[in-house]
């Protein structure tokens, strides 16, 4: 009797030695091109058994562990003849055998990884802070962080995917055609404060369970619904990814499978944020180690992608979210801070298997030479990068800097003014194909756009011209449209204000005309004319750029293809000025009127174009 009752007493604790509780990536497909996947298994001593796996199309051509006996890593191929279903994995250990289901699924015919080109332009927008469609789902008790209140700028403020999805057709009508939100996979992080600054996640950069869309935002399936829509009015979907970091509540993090997991140090080493250690032929070792192994922030650590483990589990998720929800383009966090030969093979796998797919990370350099580093180019670098894009922080910086000079002595001097952005335009020879850069003037970690330029709104119309003129892939940051500003100090909740008619509640909607003032409907259908402008002119969307030295304060470049040719001139100083276009026969040569773009307006002599003061004029030439 004894020993039956001692029996059952152990019953809950051998049942829960060795067990499954979670495989990534939770589900496949057959038919991918790769056949390959390597699953991580994890519960307690889920390294400690044998597996098997018995369905027909799927080897099991491996099983490893690690130094942590709750892991372990199977490889499977998935042949041709491998059908949808459930396949078994099956753990042998002692006397005990454990049975884990794993969903193989068809592939479906949604479109997914589009890409996206300069016939875009891409909104970007924090989901938190942009629309809240479903206010049930704005906090939860369990959560890390359970807070949410709108009055408070470190907590959550609601917004959500069915907020976001019901703002689409405002999206189109602005002109945009690809959405890319910051991060939506959870972030199941604690408020914090960190020598005196307020640390929240609501921006998504703190994984903490990638195979999991943030319920708050309203999970998986409301992700899935919300590329569906967008895909249904022609807009494509970009996804947020990070690879060099996850957050402190990362349930990997909370149970390490190995020391090298994450990057180690003897005391805790944050990167130095420094760009020149890596493309600096003189460069120490140990500068080049602390940019790029060393943690961005203590609450984010920092991953070890040489670790063939973590580099597996990351290109996997990569290519599982494409599949699974169907974005089209794939912006990189931090990108000069991840595992250069990682990001080469990552990129790869996604390019082999969905080619049209762009992918464009953020490398916040000030120089061309450390902006091409990190792309496809043509220089003589010991290392080749094979990303496709990247996001363009030199001409912002350039644009930024010469709209500050607008209507000053310094718009007209040998390096002022518009100079800055024909310097950084001219040095484009450096890349393999600078259109495919991402252009921008602001985003969620930089100073809204119309308070850098002192909120003048002749400088904030010229940049946007700049912006959805010239060459690349335009971006815009949610709010622009309608005038929102400010700056990151003292936080940058600053700049990640919610928009206004987003919330319930709110006493302004600016999604709409009725709802905005004079001034942000100006700017609103400043930007619409000219987002749906270039959306059906390929001259625009897909020419040729042709600039002209700047002189004296005025800068003309042309954007040409065989269906057309747009000229865009601006006048940076603060008086009216008359710009004789002979210089110009090359791009001129043929064409006798023109109309303006903006205003409607014809022009029937092309011999000299009148420019107001601090105005850029975009004319499309006819003949």
């Amino acid at each position: 009797m004894k020993k039956l009752l001692l029996l059952w007493l152990l019953l809950p604790l051998l049942a829960s030695a060795q067990s499954i509780t979670r495989v990534n990536p939770t589900n496949w497909w057959v038919g991918m091109k790769d056949p390959h996947v390597q699953l991580l298994v994890y519960g307690p001593r889920a390294g400690s058994l044998t597996y098997t796996v018995n369905y027909p199309g799927v080897t099991l051509t491996k099983a490893s562990t690690t130094e942590n006996p709750n892991y372990a890593f199977l490889d499977l191929t998935i042949g041709p003849e491998a059908k949808p279903g459930q396949v078994a994995l099956v753990g042998r250990g002692g006397r005990r055998t454990v049975t884990q289901k794993w969903e193989l699924r068809a592939r479906d015919n949604r479109p997914k990884g589009q890409g996206v080109t300069q016939a875009d332009l891409i909104y970007l927008a924090m989901p938190d802070r942009f629309a809240n469609g479903d206010p049930k789902n704005d906090k939860f008790s369990d959560l890390a962080d359970p807070n949410a209140d709108r009055a408070n700028p470190f907590y959550r403020h609601g917004g959500d995917l069915a907020g976001a999805a019901q703002r689409l057709n405002y999206l189109k009508d602005l002109g945009v055609t690809a959405v890319w939100f910051t991060p939506v996979i959870e972030n199941n992080q604690p408020l914090t404060n960190e020598g005196g600054a307020m640390r929240s996640a609501y921006h998504g950069y703190g994984f903490t369970d990638h195979y999991t869309v943030d319920r708050r935002l309203g999970g998986n399936e409301a992700y899935r619904n919300f590329v569906q829509n967008a895909h249904n009015l022609g807009l494509k979907v970009v996804q947020d990814a990070v690879y060099n970091h996850v957050g402190i509540n990362h349930w990997l993090v909370k149970d390490l499978p190995s020391k090298d997991w994450l990057h180690q140090w003897p005391t805790y080493t944050n990167t130095s944020y420094r760009q020149q250690p890596i493309t600096d032929p003189h460069a120490a070792q140990i500068d080049r180690l602390v940019t790029t192994d060393g943690w961005f922030v203590p609450f984010l650590p920092d991953l070890n992608q040489q670790n063939p483990y973590v580099a597996n589990f990351l290109i996997q998720h990569a290519l599982w979210s494409v599949e699974m929800f169907g974005v089209d383009a794939w912006r990189i966090d931090t990108y000069m801070y991840n595992d250069q030969p990682f990001m080469n093979r990552c990129n790869a796998a996604l390019l082999a298997e969905y080619p049209n797919i762009h992918i464009f990370g953020e490398s916040s350099v000030t120089s061309i030479v450390d902006q091409a580093y990190y792309v496809r180019n043509k220089i003589d670098f010991p290392f080749k990068s094979n990303q496709p894009g990247g996001l363009d922080f030199v001409l912002e910086n350039a644009m930024l800097a010469g709209l500050k000079e607008v209507g000053t002595p310094a718009a007209t001097g040998w390096d002022g003014g518009a100079q800055k952005v024909y310097q950084a335009l001219a040095q484009d020879a450096v890349y393999q194909d600078p259109t495919r850069l991402v252009t921008f003037i602001d985003n969620h970690d930089h100073n809204r756009f119309l308070s850098e330029v002192g909120e003048d709104v002749d400088r904030f119309k010229m940049g946007l011209t700049w912006l959805l003129t010239t060459r690349g892939i335009p971006s815009i940051y949610y709010g622009t449209e309608i005038l929102m500003k400010n700056f990151k100090d003292p936080s940058d909740a600053e700049v990640r204000r919610d928009f206004p008619g987003g919330f319930p509640g709110d006493k302004e909607n600016k999604f709409t005309a009725a709802g905005r003032t004079t001034a942000e409907n100006d700017a609103f259908n400043f930007v619409r004319t000219l987002a749906n402008y270039r959306k059906t002119h390929p001259a625009l969307s897909s020419g040729q750029l042709m600039q002209y030295l700047p002189e004296n304060g005025l800068y003309v470049y042309f954007r040409y293809d065989a269906t057309g040719t747009v000229l865009v001139a601006t006048n940076t100083t603060d008086k009216p000025a008359a710009l004789p276009t002979a210089r110009f026969t090359e791009r001129m040569s043929g064409f006798t009127k023109a109309q303006n773009v903006l205003t409607g307006e014809s022009v029937a002599d092309l011999s000299t174009l009148q420019l107001p003061a601090k105005t850029a004029v975009v004319l499309e030439l006819g003949k």
